[in-house]
């Protein structure tokens, strides 16, 4: 290492973010120590600090730290910090940092606006932040924020949030691509108009019965879990759609034409059948469906689903591939009059792979011929996996079930396995 040039030796310890490696490197040598402010990257994880007892406090330490820094680009801090430290920190750094992430910890405390900077208002010093993940946040007032100009990707886990708060966070970032909320509560209603939008996680802890209104013509992929009334209607980017609700019930869906839709996925206690023939027909030219909904009904009342016709259900998604399909919806694919009527010519060239998901005994006849017609006009098909989950053993038709799978299974054992 003595040989080698300053500029090498800088790059080489550039790698280093752990501030315990990095405060390490000071009593190596002087070129080391010299070598330091050069750094880009910064981490103080959770534990740096758990046997302090005396000298600075852990605020002057990252404040020493970073004021050391030429150039800090990358700031992350998981251990406990005060708002007056975290401003002291990006008043220093705040015109070249570039990624900050920050455990907040302050879900639980409940801090008016007389009491000076919150922690989420100290951030604005950071104006040319390009990315920004928040951990453990409580923002039931606004934060006193100018715009981030700069920020593409946007992510809070944990938080305790209101309305009007997360309106104004949006306003705040308005070339956002990237944002994830994830185990975020209090939100009753969110409306997201980011033009530049392309990647969207939202997860809604809670009742259920949040609304959701999304205008981003750019948008790619989305997850939503949480909300019952759902509207997204530019979609002519979207090419995954992810949307569950396992704690409330979904009414409404409003979405597009979703021509470049690929990957959908609907899970949940409860949809309304309205919401669930919509995403069927919008989303006809579907690769992988992913089907995991209980029950059918409005409001309280839980009602079983209605007959799914299998010929109409493959005839209008003639682009499947992939078929991941759970028990009730299931059985809705498999009653008396769904195969009443098929054409001799009947073929699903797509269909490739299905993973069907059984949990009841019940009407064995009708699933195997089910499963039969699916290797009979799957042309192409080269999986079948069937998950046989939590069914009742002293059931009197389970004996009867078993023994027409493993028929079946000995039928078509090249592509057909059992879990």
């Amino acid at each position: 290492m003595d040989s080698l040039p300053d500029s090498v030796i800088q790059y080489i310890l550039s790698y280093l973010s752990n501030a315990r490696d990095v405060a390490a490197c000071t009593c190596v040598s002087k070129r080391w120590k010299d070598s330091i402010p050069f750094m880009k990257s910064l981490y103080f994880p959770r534990n740096s600090f758990d046997n302090h007892r005396s000298g600075p406090s852990p605020d002057d330490i990252v404040h020493n730290m970073i004021s050391s820094m030429v150039k800090l680009e990358e700031l992350i801090v998981y251990s406990p910090f005060s708002s007056s430290g975290l401003m002291s920190w990006l008043s220093l750094v705040g015109s070249s940092l570039r990624h900050l992430e920050l455990r907040m910890d302050n879900v639980t405390e409940q801090q008016s606006c007389s009491e000076g900077p919150s922690k989420l208002d100290c951030i604005r010093c950071a104006s040319k932040l390009e990315s920004l993940k928040l951990w453990g946040v409580l923002m039931i007032h606004s934060p006193k924020w100018d715009d981030f100009p700069n920020l593409t990707n946007l992510e809070i886990v944990g938080a305790r949030l209101v309305d009007k708060s997360l309106s104004n966070v949006f306003q705040a970032c308005p070339n956002l691509t990237n944002l994830l909320l994830l185990g975020c509560e209090g939100v009753r209603s969110v409306s997201i108009e980011l033009p530049h939008l392309e990647n969207c996680k939202l997860d809604f802890y809670g009742p259920g019965n949040c609304s959701l209104s999304l205008s981003s013509p750019k948008l790619q992929n989305l997850e939503v879990q949480g909300c019952s009334w759902i509207k997204v209607r530019e979609t002519i980017c979207l090419s995954r759609l992810n949307i569950a609700n396992t704690a409330g019930r979904v009414y409404m869906v409003d979405f597009g034409k979703l021509d470049s839709l690929e990957f959908l996925s609907m899970r949940g206690v409860q949809w309304s059948w309205d919401a669930i023939s919509k995403m069927f027909a919008c989303a006809s030219g579907v690769k992988h469906l992913f089907l995991k909904v209980e029950f059918t009904g409005d409001f309280d009342t839980l009602l079983p689903f209605p007959e799914i016709d299998f010929v109409e259900f493959f005839k209008t998604h003639p682009k499947l591939q992939k078929l991941d399909i759970h028990g009730a919806m299931f059985a809705a694919l498999c009653q008396k009059n769904s195969l009443k009527n098929v054409d001799s010519g009947l073929s699903f060239p797509s269909l490739e792979e299905v993973v069907i998901t059984v949990r009841s005994p019940l009407n064995a006849e009708q699933k195997i011929s089910t499963l039969e017609s699916l290797v009979k006009y799957g042309k192409n098909l080269k999986k079948m996996v069937i998950r046989i989950l939590h069914m009742k053993s002293s059931h009197s038709s389970t004996d009867d079930f078993f023994e027409e799978i493993c028929r079946f299974r000995s039928m078509y054992r090249k592509i057909v396995e059992i879990q």
